[in-house]
């Protein structure tokens, strides 16, 4: 069976269904630490971070707040990486998550032990449908090293 962005985005809206932002660093929060902001600043900005449904997140949100990709803890990636994808698969998020999803040392590692693997599964299939759209060229060489040492390694629950 071929993937389409449709069948993708059901599979990661499925996957993530129900994920909430826990104790993990928001949207809003993860800027803040991009801007060296205090602690007080950055309570007040994980106040207005969304936290119980990711597909609530503004794609404007999403757009203003890049950055916070490399701020999230394991909590933080897992709420809000399916917005990410889906904004991507949309064609409406002006960032670029490849990134996150491709070079994996292990900090970025880190960032991903709380997936499942139907979470896992769903961002490996977000990863085949992109890897060969010339929209990605420049990604592709990383996504297929992603995919191959990654992404497709058994991983169990």
């Amino acid at each position: 069976m071929s993937l389409t962005k449709e069948t993708v985005a059901r599979r990661i809206r499925e996957a993530f269904q129900g994920v909430t932002l826990g104790k993990g660093v928001g949207l809003f929060e993860g800027q803040g630490l991009d801007d060296y902001e205090d602690a007080s600043t950055r309570r007040a900005y994980r106040a207005k971070d969304e936290k119980d449904d990711w597909k609530s997140i503004p794609v404007e949100n999403l757009n203003l707040c890049y950055s916070s990709l490399s701020f999230f803890d394991a909590e933080g990636m897992r709420f809000h990486l399916p917005a990410f994808l889906i904004a991507q698969l949309d064609g409406i998020l002006r960032v670029d998550p490849v990134f996150h999803l491709t070079h994996m040392d292990d900090w970025a590692k880190s960032k991903f032990v709380l997936l499942t693997k139907a979470q896992r599964d769903a961002i490996r299939d977000f990863l085949i449908l992109i890897q060969d759209d010339p929209d990605f060229d420049f990604n592709r060489p990383h996504i297929k090293t992603a995919l191959a040492n990654y992404w497709t390694s058994q991983i169990q629950d």
